[in-house]
């Protein structure tokens, strides 16, 4: 059975994406679903930035994660596994909102479980689908042209791991978000009486972005790999 059984993204995805210290396989309910749900529910705090969760059962999560990563198209999520843990499940981060008319596509949902934060995990995760997205077919890569970069404006560690991967700050979208459920990170900001959702908080988005001609032209490329392969 192919480890890309039920992907349906616009574009191939290949079995694996790794380096010698990490791979990122595509997210299989069957396989990843019951894992990720138990370690979610044991740090729920790795939704506090994004609009969905936590989930009250597997059931929940899994016909979630379905709706989003294989009806859309534009959508696809891997599960990050530490090759330097026995291929522990560290989290899971994905390409969203992909338009091959345009050739661009966004990193998101991106989920690190707290024993593997503010290590090689991330950079690495996020290192490898940069280098898939940007990188020339002929590279072995896509070929697109953007990647985009959105974070909670203040979530200060999303956004240093975007600009010490390269990302240009384009700005902040106002107001962009609803955050569904409780403990969401909001704003801080005081919403105004009568609001049809005054139970939720709002969300200002920082945007960044990366391009082809920041990763060929201007050494972003070289500079990703270096920030992949720093110990500490």
């Amino acid at each position: 059975m192919s480890s890309t059984e039920g992907v349906n993204f616009y574009f191939p995805i290949p079995d694996v994406l790794q380096n010698d210290r990490l791979k990122l396989v595509p997210f299989v309910l069957s396989v990843h679903s019951k894992p990720f749900f138990e370690l979610a529910n044991k740090y729920p705090e790795v939704y506090t930035h994004i609009p969905w969760g936590p989930f009250e059962d597997e059931a929940t999560f899994s016909k979630f994660m379905d709706k989003i990563f294989f009806q859309d198209r534009g959508w696809v999520l891997f599960a990050i596994l530490d090759k330097t843990s026995d291929d522990a499940l560290a989290g899971a981060l994905g390409y969203i909102k992909t338009s091959p008319d345009h050739l661009n596509t966004e990193i998101g949902a991106v989920q690190i479980f707290p024993p593997f934060q503010r290590t090689h995990v991330a950079s690495n995760a996020v290192g490898l689908l940069l280098n898939y997205a940007l990188n020339l077919p002929e590279e072995g890569g896509l070929g697109l042209r953007r990647v985009v970069w959105q974070a909670n404006s203040v979530n200060k560690a999303s956004i240093r791991l975007a600009e010490r991967l390269g990302f240009q700050f384009e700005g902040i979208l106002r107001w962009d978000r609803v955050m569904p459920g409780a403990g969401k990170a909001g704003n801080g900001k005081e919403l105004r009486e009568g609001d049809p959702k005054s139970s939720n908080v709002g969300r200002d988005t920082a945007i960044l972005g990366l391009c082809w001609d920041d990763w060929v032209l201007n050494g972003a490329k070289d500079h990703v790999a270096n920030v992949m392969a720093r110990v500490k």
